[in-house]
């Protein structure tokens, strides 16, 4: 028998498999679990290739083969292209995909009982009790004596005696199987047309990428729904991958999917227990979870069978991620369904300038659904200009707004103000010494919320009480909140409309999924008559009653030196004015500035879209950047700035020169110390034909910094702090 030896990838920051020896007897293919050794301990990795050992090298032997869902073909090719991609060492990825061990492991299981119709020789109350708590279906002892309340031992007797049967089940069942036949909403010419767009890609089969750019309203889920109906009937087998940005919005789409193909998806994000965790992993790396919805991170589960991706508002910046591993899920999605010869579908009411460029130019299949679905017209967007009707001293809302606000309340209709700030305030000072309570792990500003009486760091998440007495001069009673945040506005908002029902919708107010659910509800029916609301509240959901978008501050996110700023600010506010008038009731938008000739609110009030896009693209195009070029930032950090200076001046020189190719920096980035760690940033900016990631891996590799600066390589950038 030939001796072997298998490639294994160990799930740490290595450059590249190990080669270790297969012993005798022991079978292992690519994709396979396994323990070696690594130094003095054992180490879990994942077997990439099997090859003859010819004998040469000393190896060391694998120690064992684990269980679980074998990574297969193309995920491992999609870790392989992400790490090059990324400049990162393709363990690390592998890690993001391995992100629940326990998973590997079968189910547990727990022992249910159910009642065997058996009639008992001694019945007590107590056991009467247990047989009709058990007629509302199969329960652990524990669950049955809670019912009953009784004590466990009644219902282990009760079983003894043959009243009741023991099995054991799987604590983490498979998930249902969609049904694509059930007959999902009417839908509008232009949905059917859209529909049938989609549903030819799919007959026509391997990978392609289309973009769906719909208005708010239009019914973009529907249209990519048959997309899946029409995939899952032509392979029952086919797994789909729905990325959304936001866990509030999954909590709506979750309800859809189970409207349209009788069950819900599986669900992968940061807010699901231990135990749904494992058994989404597990079902989605078994290929048998069909439909996963998810956060940007289930990018990575391991689907063996994936055959479309959708990712719904595919503009959002949340699928850019920028700490640790960083990475945009939507471009690693166009990529990943490339490599496993999948349909990419990405939908958007604004569609980022990357994604329509695509389409212009023919890589994607354009889509478009100009018109809502309810034959309603988009709102009315109206700019009020603060430089005219500025607000009242200590209050954040115009005359105006004010006015409009009370005009909706009197016709029994819904009002959204939206802020896209968190807290209180954003700054607090001191009015005796004008000290600023800034965050001591940031050069950060801290927030104060009022709700909690603690004052945050949004950046660091540091968080302490806010104290009664100012650190800098010691004056009682002296901090003060400067500028509105969500909290602030609905405190103005209860003294204005002293008898509307009004609620605030942020991720500090709405923090697990029953949270938003729950608001969410209250709202569609009714009970809420002004919403304070985040971005949270103005993505994707559809209130019927709300006819009335106030949005507080429009100005926030022009300023800086973000490329994106004024795309982000247009995008933001579609959205948002987007919530109005959805129904059988026209919108209205009202957006306070201080700057009304900028031309993203221009073009908003206009609801000239291109205009706002050809002078987006135009300066783009004429200072060469995405997608008219490529970025690449490089950020270092280290725990004192003469440490991250002198290794940024030994990174400097390291810099290849190329064709094509300009490096700036290295600069102190607006935000240039966070938790303790002094930051340096550099900035590559390349012609389109340049592969920056190749770029990169080149220059990273022509020095080596001391273990105490920390480099972070980030293709495209979405942050500049």
């Amino acid at each position: 028998m030939t001796a072997t030896l298998a490639s294994v990838l160990i799930p740490m920051p290595l450059p590249e498999p190990f080669d270790y020896a297969v012993p005798e007897g022991v079978d292992v293919e690519p994709g396979d679990h396994v323990i070696v050794p690594l130094g003095k301990r054992a180490a879990s990795g994942v077997v990439w290739a099997v090859k003859p050992d010819d004998g040469t090298r000393k190896l060391k032997s694998i120690e064992a083969v684990r269980g679980g869902p074998r990574i297969e073909k193309p995920v491992r090719d999609f870790i392989d292209w992400t790490a090059r991609y990324l400049v990162e060492p393709p363990g690390i990825i592998l890690r993001t995909v391995l992100r629940s061990p326990a998973a590997l492991k079968p189910s547990p299981v727990e022992t249910v009982y159910s009642a065997t119709g058996q009639t008992i020789a001694r019945m007590t109350p107590a056991r009467k009790a247990v047989l009709e708590a058990a007629e509302q279906g199969p329960a652990s002892a524990a669950e049955l004596a809670k019912r009953a309340g009784v004590s466990s031992s009644v219902v282990k007797g009760l079983a003894e005696a043959g009243g009741l049967r023991a099995r054991e089940i799987e604590i983490d069942p498979p998930f249902e199987e969609p049904d694509p036949n059930r007959p999902g909403l009417p839908l509008t010419d232009l949905q059917e047309e859209a529909s049938r767009t989609l549903r030819r890609l799919v007959a026509a089969g391997g990978f392609q990428s289309a973009l769906i750019d719909g208005v708010t309203g239009s019914g973009k889920t529907e249209v990519y729904f048959e997309a899946i109906a029409e995939l899952l009937r032509r392979e029952p087998d086919a797994q789909i991958l729905v990325l959304l940005p936001e866990i509030a919005l999954t909590q709506s789409v979750i309800k859809r999917f189970k409207d349209r193909f009788g069950v819900e998806p599986a669900r992968w994000h940061s807010g699901l227990s231990d135990k749904e965790r494992r058994r989404s992993w597990r079902e989605a790396a078994s290929g048998r979870a069909r439909i996963v919805a998810g956060a940007r991170s289930s990018i990575f589960l391991p689907m063996p069978k994936l055959r479309m991706i959708i990712v719904d508002e595919e503009h959002d910046p949340t699928y850019k991620q920028d700490e640790m591993l960083t990475y945009n899920a939507r471009d690693l999605a166009v990529a990943r369904s490339k490599l496993s010869g999948a349909i990419a579908i990405l939908a958007s009411a604004t569609p980022s300038m990357e994604s329509l460029v695509n389409a212009e130019a023919g890589r994607y299949v354009h889509v478009s659904l100009p018109a809502r679905i309810t034959g309603s017209v988009l709102p009315q967007v109206e700019l009020l200009d603060l430089r005219l009707s500025p607000p009242e001293k200590g209050n954040w809302l115009s005359e105006p707004l004010v006015s409009a606000v009370n005009e909706t309340l009197e016709r029994g209709e819904q009002a959204l103000l939206y802020l896209n700030r968190r807290g209180f305030a954003p700054l607090v000072l001191c009015k005796a010494c004008g000290h600023k309570m800034k965050s001591p792990e940031a050069d950060r500003w801290l927030v104060e919320h009022r709700y909690t009486g603690r004052l945050v760091c949004h950046t660091t998440g540091f968080s302490m009480p806010k104290p009664k007495l100012c650190p800098e001069c010691k004056a009682e009673d002296s901090l003060i909140g400067v500028g509105p945040g969500v909290e602030r506005v609905v405190e103005e908002a209860v003294r204005r409309f002293p008898d509307a029902r009004i609620e605030v919708f942020s991720s500090d107010t709405a923090q697990s999924g029953e949270d938003v659910r729950s608001l969410v509800e209250r709202m569609e029916r009714g009970e809420i008559d002004i919403l304070v609301g985040t971005q949270i509240a103005a993505k994707g959901h559809n209130f019927p009653h709300l006819t009335l978008v106030g949005v507080v501050d429009a100005d926030l996110g022009l300023a800086g030196g973000d490329l994106r700023a004024g795309e982000r600010t247009y995008q933001t506010l579609v959205q948002a004015a987007g919530r109005a008038g959805r129904a059988d009731k026209p919108g209205r938008a009202l957006l306070q500035t201080w700057n009304p000739d900028h031309e993203a609110l221009k073009a908003l009030e206009a609801g000239d879209r291109e205009a706002f896009l050809g002078a987006e693209r135009q300066m783009r195009e004429l200072l060469k950047l995405p997608p008219f070029g490529r970025l690449a930032a490089l950020i270092v950090s280290a725990p004192d700035a003469a440490l991250v200076d002198d290794a940024c001046r030994t990174i400097a020189a390291a810099a290849p020169a190329g064709d094509g190719i300009e490096v700036f920096g290295p600069a102190e980035p607006p935000l240039g110390v966070v938790r303790g760690r002094w930051r340096r940033r550099f900035l590559v900016q390349a012609d389109k034909t340049v592969d920056v990631s190749a770029y990169m891996r080149a220059w990273t590799a022509r020095f080596k910094a001391p273990s105490s600066v920390r480099v972070t390589v980030d293709i495209e950038p979405y942050s500049f702090l």
